[in-house]
C-alpha cells in the first residue's frame, strides 16, 4: 500500500531566496533549511516500505520530521521544531495516491524510551505495594486481635481472611502482576507491535535502539508483513542491516551528495560489518 507517493523539500536555491527575504540576522542557525539541501535532497519517491539511511548529522531525523509535520500524522513526544520550521513546511509540498489515515503516526526513540520508563515507574510502585501488602499481612496474621464491638466486624473479617491464607497468595490476590516479566528488548517491541496497526503510513525514526539484533529481525520480519498484507506503508531511518536487508525496500543514501538510491548490500555501515565477520570467518568453523 501506499499512502504518501512523493514528498519535495525546498532546494538550496529556494532556501536562500527566504534567508535572504526575511533579513534576520540575529539568528545563527536556521533549522532545519540548509540541513537536507546541503546533501542536495529535494525529493523522495516512495514505495510500500522506504529506508532512509545515512551516518549522524545527515538529516534522517529532519527529514521524518518534516514529512509528519508537513502530512499532519500523530506524535507522542516533542522534538527539536526551531522557530523556523513553520516556514520550512511552507515550502514543502506532498503528493499523495491514498488518504492517509488517522491511524497513521511518526513513533521515535524517545517515544519508545518514554514507553520503558513509564513501565519501570509502574513496576517500582507495584514494589513498593507489596512490601506494604507484606508487613500488613504479618500484622493480621499474628496480631492478637479481639472483636470488642459491631464496629470491629470489618477488621475481624480482615484478619480471619488473612489467616486462610499463604502469604503469596495474600499478596497475589491484593496486587496486580508486575509488568517487569518483559526486558527493555521486549517491552520496545511490544511498543511497536501495539502502535502499528492495519492500513497506516508509519514513520519510524531508528526503531532498532534498545533491540537485541534477534529482536531487530523479529522487527524486520513484522514490519514486513505488515507492509505486505495489512496495508501498511513504512519510511525508517536506520543504521540496522537487519532492516536494511528488507525484501524491497527503497534506500535512500543520505551520506553521499547527491542522496542516491543503493542496494543495501552497497552500503558502508553494512559493508563494515561485512568486512569484520569476514576477517573472523575462521573462528566461526
Amino acid at each position: 500500500m501506499i499512502y504518501l507517493k512523493s514528498f519535495t523539500f525546498p532546494s538550496a536555491d529556494t532556501e536562500y531566496d527566504f534567508i535572504l527575504d526575511i533579513k534576520r540576522t540575529c539568528y545563527d542557525s536556521f533549522y532545519p533549511f540548509k540541513v537536507l539541501s546541503g546533501h542536495d535532497l529535494d525529493r523522495l519517491d516512495f514505495e510500500p516500505v522506504t529506508i532512509l539511511y545515512g551516518g549522524n548529522g545527515s538529516g534522517k531525523s529532519t527529514a521524518l520530521n518534516v514529512i509528519a509535520e508537513k502530512a499532519g500524522i500523530r506524535r507522542d513526544s516533542i522534538y527539536n521544531k526551531s522557530n523556523f520550521f513553520p516556514d520550512y513546511i511552507k515550502l514543502c509540498t506532498l503528493s499523495t495516491e491514498e488518504d492517509i489515515t488517522e491511524n497513521s503516526r511518526i513513533i521515535t526513540s524517545d517515544d519508545v524510551f518514554d514507553y520503558m520508563l513509564n513501565i519501570r515507574n509502574l513496576n517500582e510502585g507495584i514494589d513498593l505495594k507489596r512490601d506494604r501488602l507484606f508487613d500488613e499481612y504479618l500484622e493480621a496474621k499474628y496480631s492478637q486481635f479481639q472483636m470488642k464491638s459491631f464496629a470491629d466486624y470489618e477488621q475481624l473479617k480482615k484478619v480471619n481472611n488473612t489467616r486462610r491464607k499463604t502469604q503469596s497468595r495474600f499478596v497475589r490476590g491484593e496486587l496486580i502482576d508486575n509488568v517487569r516479566e518483559y526486558s527493555n528488548g521486549e517491552s520496545a517491541f511490544l511498543y511497536f507491535t501495539e502502535k502499528i496497526g492495519e492500513n497506516g503510513l508509519y514513520l519510524l525514526d531508528e526503531p532498532e535502539n534498545s533491540l537485541s539484533p534477534k529482536r531487530q529481525m523479529e522487527l524486520m520480519n513484522f514490519l514486513k508483513e505488515s507492509a505486505r498484507f495489512f496495508g501498511c506503508q513504512f519510511i525508517i531511518s536506520t543504521h540496522s542491516p537487519f532492516l536494511l536487508s528488507l525484501r524491497g525496500a527503497k534506500i535512500y543514501n543520505l551520506d553521499v551528495n547527491p542522496v542516491s538510491v543503493e542496494r543495501w548490500t552497497e552500503l558502508e555501515n553494512v559493508r563494515t560489518y561485512y568486512d569484520f565477520f569476514k576477517r573472523h570467518e575462521d573462528e566461526f568453523q
